[in-house]
């Protein structure tokens, strides 16, 4: 029985590489034909956003509206390329539609617009409201008797938000434990590393002395992401959060850690090899 379950769990995770793989392709690819995005913090929290839109979340894309589904809010707004692109994966819009990112007319703006594509539960992009904006749908929840849950993707750099702590004040006082935080930890930020700009270390036993129960993982490992998941919806009185160590830029060799690709397109050459060190990945 045990080694079926292995052998289940291993089929699950073979495809949501080739999932994360295949939006990683579809940033790249998006970014490039914009000539304009944010590649790195895009690539970075792909296999933890995969997870949950294809494993772990309660959603319907014939139904966006559907009111038992859970919540994702990409804090971050800036990486609306992969919230874009797992929606088109999922089945909200068609992919060929990722193509028109950031142009004159588009739906896929630069950041998230909650009035204009299905799947954006709120329109994202002044950075430190995403939680919340998450508490405040947490809270209507429960006072709705709904069992939804509400997912908040936050940036390393936003934590610099002095909002984002208002917010885990709040999510631990009113005991919500229907809101699962999840901090892509990659490093960078716009201006450099994290640590020399504004040092938000150690970041665990801030979230800790605002009351939150804390896992730290390695981003990008799906094991390690679905056991995450798992203990945290099982909190009774407090909140959850992921602190999803990543790489930015994750599976472009040349932008993996480069702070430059927080913020620039690549060109159509390094898309071509982009898409080819991503196609190998896949062999």
């Amino acid at each position: 029985m045990e080694t079926n379950v292995k052998q289940k769990e291993d089929i699950i995770i073979t495809e949501l590489k080739l999932t994360a793989n295949k939006i990683r392709k579809d940033i790249v690819r998006m970014i490039t034909e914009a000539k304009s995005g944010h590649p790195g913090g895009s690539l970075s929290a792909v296999d933890v956003v995969t997870a949950l839109y294809f494993k772990v979340m309660r959603h319907n894309p014939k139904d966006p509206k559907w009111k038992e589904r859970d919540r994702f809010i990409l804090s971050k707004g800036h990486a609306a390329p992969l919230l874009y692109a797992v929606l088109a994966e999922s089945g909200y819009f068609e992919v060929k539609e990722l193509l028109t990112l950031r142009k004159l007319g588009s739906r896929l703006q630069g950041h998230p617009d909650m009035k204009r594509l299905p799947g954006v539960e709120i329109s994202t992009g002044s950075l430190g409201h995403g939680l919340s904006v998450g508490n405040g749908m947490a809270i209507a929840g429960k006072l709705n008797k709904k069992g939804y849950r509400v997912y908040i993707l936050l940036g390393d750099g936003e934590c610099q938000e002095g909002q984002v702590w208002e917010a885990a004040m709040t999510a631990s006082h009113y005991k919500l434990d229907n809101v699962t935080a999840i901090l892509d930890y990659n490093g960078l930020q716009i201006d450099g590393p994290v640590k020399d700009v504004m040092n938000i270390n150690p970041i665990s036993n801030k979230w800790r002395a605002f009351g939150w129960y804390v896992i730290e993982i390695n981003g990008h490992d799906f094991k390690e992401i679905f056991d995450s998941f798992e203990r945290v919806k099982k909190l009774k009185g407090k909140p959850g959060i992921i602190i999803a160590h990543t790489t930015k830029g994750k599976g472009v060799s040349f932008m993996e850690n480069v702070v430059d690709f927080h913020g620039k397109a690549p060109t159509k050459e390094q898309m071509v090899q982009a898409l080819k060190e991503l196609e190998e990945n896949e062999e």
